[in-house]
């Protein structure tokens, strides 16, 4: 595909990357989901950028620097992506991913890391074909609506 550009991402964005998220995961985004990809376009410190083509945005990529975390150096994480269903296999999420790659390496980050559920194939064969590898650690959750037996007994 060509005419694609790979740019920066600005707040602008926002409303563009919430109808991409929400024609991908089938349920609308809410108003929170905008302002936080607007507060990620102010942060300066952080790689996120998008792809447009014809200067409608068909794609995007969210990462942040981790200064420092259980035993890893400083590297970085892929929050959230996403293409437009219209422009998958195009190769954009591909474009997008070594742009991001490119600038980490030239920060001298050594590591990208990235979280994702075992039913999403897609997303799972998206990164392995990015040559992402199972890391050593493991996700954890703790649901916060249970209360533990420590609590029900005050």
């Amino acid at each position: 595909m060509e005419n694609i550009r790979i740019r920066a991402l600005e707040a602008t964005d926002a409303d563009d990357i919430a109808q991409i998220y929400s024609s991908i995961i089938r349920q609308p985004v809410g108003s929170e989901f905008i302002s936080l990809i607007k507060n990620q376009a102010q942060n300066t410190d952080d790689i996120c950028f998008v792809a447009e083509v014809d200067g409608r945005v068909i794609g995007f990529m969210i990462s942040y620097i981790l200064p420092f975390s259980f035993g890893i150096e400083k590297s970085a994480w892929i929050a959230t992506l996403g293409v437009d269903p219209e422009f998958m296999g195009h190769r954009i999420g591909d474009s997008l991913a070594q742009k991001i790659f490119k600038r980490y390496k030239e920060m001298g980050i050594k590591r990208v890391y990235t979280s994702v559920s075992w039913n999403s194939i897609d997303v799972l064969s998206f990164f392995n074909h990015m040559e992402f590898e199972r890391s050593n650690f493991i996700n954890l959750t703790k649901n916060l609506d249970q209360t533990s037996g420590e609590e029900e007994q005050k």
